[in-house]
């Protein structure tokens, strides 16, 4: 028994000097295997990634319908009204698919000045001691409509919420912190009317980071946490940050990777953070451990080929650390915010747990 395990020490062993040893020559064509160079950076050689066979069947077959779809962001010089509407254009169909799914009656009210949306479940009661927040994704510059409605309605219909989508200020005609100044407007008029702990807020994309902005906020303004967060399809760091960046640039495409040294590249927020440090700790408080301690429980939302997996572990991490109940959940093959897919399982099955998740922790 000694003798075997000192072989298998021994052979590992010699696998692994021959391993460091390679790493000093070329490596060979078609080997298969990344090779490392000094500052740790990977070259990582092409492969094929299948669909994944522990995604649903719906989840295989979008994947699949990808190759017929011509991809990637439009160029930064596209006129931002002109992007705005091509969006809304695009989505109008995820849109009406989600409403005849889930029906929702909407109203438009301004709060405070702050435009609105009123989102509750069609003909009949509503939960009138719990209230709900929606924060808008679109890279803090589009998708004030779509992206809105795409949120709210499943989680207004589901778990019979009223859900407030609020039409927050972005770029290019405004700056941080903008938003996070209208959302403290509505927030300070529904408080009247709503305990702070049964109010809960959430987002996706860019409104997911802006959830976690707002929690990060909310206490520098003398105002009490909400009972509970969502931070989905994001994370309390900048975006395209971490291995996932990287990672979804190279096997989703929804965005590119990160910049290479001296590469320009186009900002999809058209300035909002210009003047921002992006390591602020109301800008990225993951970064900030006496921040995080101040947070509400939170459900943070991902996909292992999600760009914003990365800043959603971190987050998570960040907030276990600091003792703050906090779930993820990581949807295996999906992508950003695949929430907004109500043909996916498992976007309704997520659907269902942000419900289950408000209704527990809103008092």
């Amino acid at each position: 028994m000694h003798r075997t395990l000192l072989l298998a020490a021994t052979a590992a062993l010699a696998v692994s000097a021959a391993s460091l040893g390679a790493q000093d020559k070329a490596p060979q064509a078609n080997s298969g295997r990344p090779t490392f160079g000094a500052d740790g950076t990977v070259q990582v050689p092409a492969f094929e990634l299948p669909a994944s066979a522990l995604s649903s069947p719906e989840a295989r077959a979008a994947q699949a319908a990808r190759a017929k779809m011509t991809g990637g962001a439009p160029p930064n010089d596209v006129p931002i009204d002109v992007m705005r509407r091509g969006l809304e254009m695009r989505l109008a169909p995820q849109v009406a698919e989600m409403r005849k799914l889930y029906p929702v009656d909407i109203v438009d009210q301004l709060i405070d000045g702050v435009p609105t949306r009123i989102v509750k479940p069609l003909g009949r009661d509503f939960d009138n001691t719990r209230l709900l927040i929606n924060l808008h994704g679109g890279a803090f510059s589009i998708c004030a409509d779509a992206c809105a409605l795409l949120e709210s309605i499943p989680i207004a219909a589901l778990g019979g919420f009223e859900v407030i989508t609020i039409n927050y200020r972005m770029g290019p005609e405004a700056k941080h912190p903008a938003a996070l100044e209208d959302v403290e407007k509505v927030y300070r008029r529904l408080l009247p009317r709503h305990k702070a702990s049964s109010i809960g807020i959430y987002g996706c994309s860019a409104g997911g980071a802006l959830t976690a902005q707002t929690a990060a906020w909310l206490p520098k303004h003398g105002l009490p946490q909400p009972g509970a967060i969502g931070i989905f399809g994001a994370g309390g760091v900048r975006f395209m940050s971490g291995d996932s960046a990287y990672i979804a640039g190279y096997i989703d495409g929804s965005f590119p990777p990160p910049p290479k040294p001296g590469e320009v590249r186009g900002d999809m927020t058209r300035g909002y953070f210009s003047t921002a440090e992006k390591d602020d700790p109301v800008i990225s408080p993951a970064l900030h451990p006496e921040i995080m301690a101040k947070f509400p429980p939170a459900l943070i939302i991902t996909g292992t080929r999600a760009m914003d997996m990365s800043p959603a572990i971190v987050t998570n991490s960040a907030l276990i650390k600091a003792k703050v109940p906090s779930t993820l959940i990581v949807g295996e093959g999906m992508g950003h915010c695949y929430i907004y897919q109500s043909n996916l399982p498992e976007a309704r099955d997520a659907h269902q747990a942000i419900v289950d998740f408000f209704r527990a922790n809103l008092k």
